[in-house]
Parts: structure tokens; C-alpha cells; sequence
């Protein structure tokens, strides 16, 4: 796999989320607004991208026992910087953000990503991996706040895009607007996949699960 591939797997081919099925708690949770999904996004995606590094330069160096233990203490480490960035400079999102902000510490997706690519390959392929996958998250996240805040708010980013003689779609800002939102976004994906004939095959259980090898599950979900 190339250079351009492994930056592009995780935008399109292999999204996170309409993908991979993978971060679905923070993706629901945070996109009733635009802005708050294009925060998480970039958080997630600064510390996909240092955590991938990180761990491919100490990959060597970590013992297998403790490799899990290790990751989250890298990862840890800089969800502790991007909250401290994020409380001093952006307090808003902070606040719209809430504990969604430190979870990424336990987010499948960065975790995930630790164990399968970099822990397996060189820094600079290891990056890529991070910063795709993080665009690929941050889309994804900014794409349902905007269907959400438009429809739901009338706003996009607080712009008014809809008049406000206009009624409000308001169920869109709920959860159970999210979990709609997501399952038409994840429609949409299959519906593309079917026509451009790169249909993606998804196997139920353990073995069809992109994070098998981080649960350590053998053959069934425990």
C-alpha cells in the first residue's frame, strides 16, 4: 500500500464510522451542532496523529504484555494536552463538548488504530494512517452536525440558513434524530457501494470486527 492509499483508506474505503462502524458514541452524541462536530473531529484527529507516531517509534520497545496498557497512557497523555488546549482557548466547545472530550482517551477508533496499524509500521506510514482516519472521523462528524443544525435549528455553524417563519425539524436535534441521521447516512453508503460495485464485505461476530485483535476476543464476543 502506498503513501496515497494509507492517507486515503480511512477518508473514504474504510471511514470510521460509516465504515467501520466504529466511535458511534461521541458521533451521536456531540453532531447536533456543525461546530461541535468539527471540534471533536480535530481533536480526535490530533491525537490520532500523535498517539499513531508515538506508538510506532516505541513499537520495538514496548513489551507485548503491557502493549495495551502502554497505548493508553500515550494516547492518555495527549487527550491531557488537547483538553487543556480546548478549556484555555476554546471554553464553548469545552462546555458543548462536556466528558465526551476525555473519553477519547477510550475511543475504539484511536485505539483501534494503535494496535492494527501503528504498532505494525513505520512513523511517517503510521501519520498518515492517523491524519486520514482523523479526516475521515472529522467529515463524517461535521457532515451529520450540519444535517442536524440546519434541519433541527435553522443554523449552520450559528449562521441562520432558515428563516424563522419557517418551522424547525426539531426532532433532528434529539437522540433519536442522531441515530436517523446516522442510519440514513449509513444507507447512503451501502446504496454507493451497490452502484459503484465496491461492495465492502461485513462479517457478524469476532471475526469480522476491525478491533478483535484489541479485546483479545478468540472466535466469539465476550
Amino acid at each position: 500500500m502506498n503513501k496515497v492509499q494509507i492517507f486515503t483508506n480511512g477518508l473514504v474505503k474504510e471511514n470510521p464510522v460509516l465504515r467501520l462502524v466504529l466511535g458511534t458514541c461521541p458521533t451521536l452524541a456531540v453532531t447536533t451542532m456543525a461546530f461541535n462536530g468539527l471540534g471533536m473531529g480535530i481533536a480526535a484527529t490530533f491525537v490520532l496523529f500523535c498517539s499513531n507516531i508515538a506508538i510506532s517509534l516505541l513499537r520495538n520497545v514496548i513489551p507485548d504484555k503491557v502493549r495495551l496498557p502502554a497505548y493508553i497512557t500515550v494516547i492518555a497523555t495527549f487527550v491531557s494536552i488537547v483538553q487543556m488546549l480546548v478549556k484555555a482557548y476554546v471554553p464553548a466547545l469545552d462546555k458543548s463538548l462536556g466528558v465526551f472530550l476525555p473519553l477519547i482517551v477510550v475511543n475504539c477508533i484511536i485505539l483501534g488504530r494503535a494496535e492494527m496499524f501503528a504498532s505494525k509500521n513505520k512513523p511517517l506510514d503510521s501519520a498518515l494512517d492517523g491524519l486520514g482516519m482523523g479526516l475521515g472521523f472529522t467529515l463524517t462528524l461535521v457532515l451529520m452536525g450540519s444535517i442536524r443544525e440546519i434541519l433541527g435549528s435553522g443554523t449552520w455553524f450559528g449562521m441562520t440558513v432558515i428563516p424563522a417563519s419557517i418551522d424547525r425539524f426539531t426532532f433532528m436535534t434529539t437522540p433519536a434524530g442522531g441515530f436517523f441521521t446516522f442510519g440514513c447516512l449509513m444507507a447512503l453508503v451501502i446504496f454507493i457501494e451497490n452502484k459503484t460495485g465496491n461492495k465492502k464485505e461485513r462479517s457478524i461476530g469476532c471475526e469480522g470486527c476491525p478491533s478483535k485483535s484489541v479485546c483479545g476476543a478468540k472466535g466469539g464476543c465476550e
